[in-house]
């Protein structure tokens, strides 16, 4: 009897062991999947069909190009941005740093060399002819006018902003996207930490009468996002709301754009929208004046979603 004992209570740290193996594995897949940021959005989100009327992602999608082969480009395909005014897309590559004008199918139709421009990561339209490319590394916001003939684009032509602030490597400034009515600008930090700034009187200041506030919404990362980094953001004028994604939780986030409050989400996963394929690294987001969806992935992935 004796001996039986010993030998159970001989088994008891091998048990213990794999009770901790167990509990260490079942965390990784929580993280792995995100099951935590999930179910905190479950708890504390209204579900999807109260969604706040007319927001950008309440809607059906259908996919209409899915994981196009953008020509001619190798990899470090990045940022996007809608120019209504023109009805096309602008897209950055980050090295060698270049700026693209792409249709709305996702085919270049021309492309502008960035020289003196380092590790550019975001572009988005300002409106009356501007541009707005990010560096990510060294936090420089430089606005640019549209190109109108062939050639580079010589950084030192042009007014820029460097911010400079946590700046850790590669590791900065990810995706911005502009708000027309109210002159602001935001601009992400990708991870370590994530951040969403906002820089209220970019174009007034560009114009001449300087006048910068910067906001620091640490509030609505920590009370909004649920995701491992960031690396786009969009403004949408019709609306008043933030999207922001994350390439590795493969999610969209939409928030109001004056509270920062969750509206709602969509995974890019298999299966959304009838994407054969999970979206790989999507570095760049915007959306067009219709609400229809533009993702660019790399190394050189196009992605259109039309709303239902």
């Amino acid at each position: 009897m004796l001996s039986v004992a010993k030998r159970a209570f001989s088994r008891v740290p091998a048990l213990r062991w794999l009770l901790l193996a167990i509990v260490l594995l079942a965390v990784y897949q929580m993280r792995v999947l995100h099951l935590d940021d999930r179910l905190y959005y479950w708890l504390t989100t209204p579900a999807v069909s109260q969604w706040a009327p007319g927001s950008l992602l309440g809607r059906a999608y259908q996919v209409q190009v899915d994981a196009k082969v953008v020509g001619g480009l190798q990899n470090n395909l990045s940022g996007i941005s809608y120019d209504e005014q023109r009805d096309q897309l602008w897209a950055v590559l980050n090295n060698p740093e270049e700026l693209l004008a792409m249709s709305k199918d996702g085919e270049v139709l021309a492309r502008y060399p960035l020289s003196g421009f380092s590790d550019v990561e975001g572009v988005t339209y300002l409106g009356d002819g501007l541009l707005l490319l990010a560096e990510e590394r060294q936090q420089g916001l430089v606005v640019v006018p549209v190109p109108e003939r062939a050639g580079a684009l010589f950084r030192e032509d042009y007014r820029s902003l460097t911010l400079g602030i946590q700046r850790e490597g590669n590791q900065g400034f990810e995706g911005v996207g502009y708000d027309r009515a109210r002159d602001r600008l935001f601009v992400v930090k990708e991870h370590s930490p994530m951040k969403l700034y906002e820089i209220r009187g970019l174009k007034n200041s560009v114009r001449g009468h300087f006048g910068l506030e910067i906001l620091d919404h640490e509030d609505w990362i920590r009370d909004s996002v649920f995701a491992t980094d960031l690396s786009s953001v969009h403004f949408d004028e019709r609306t008043g709301h933030l999207a922001l994604l994350s390439d590795e939780s493969k999610r969209i986030m939409e928030l109001d754009g004056d509270s920062g409050k969750l509206i709602g989400f969509r995974t890019l996963d298999s299966g959304f929208a009838g994407l054969r394929k999970a979206v790989p690294q999507g570095e760049g987001m915007t959306f067009d004046d219709q609400g229809n969806l533009y993702i660019v992935s790399e190394p050189n992935l196009f992605y259109r979603f039309g709303r239902g």
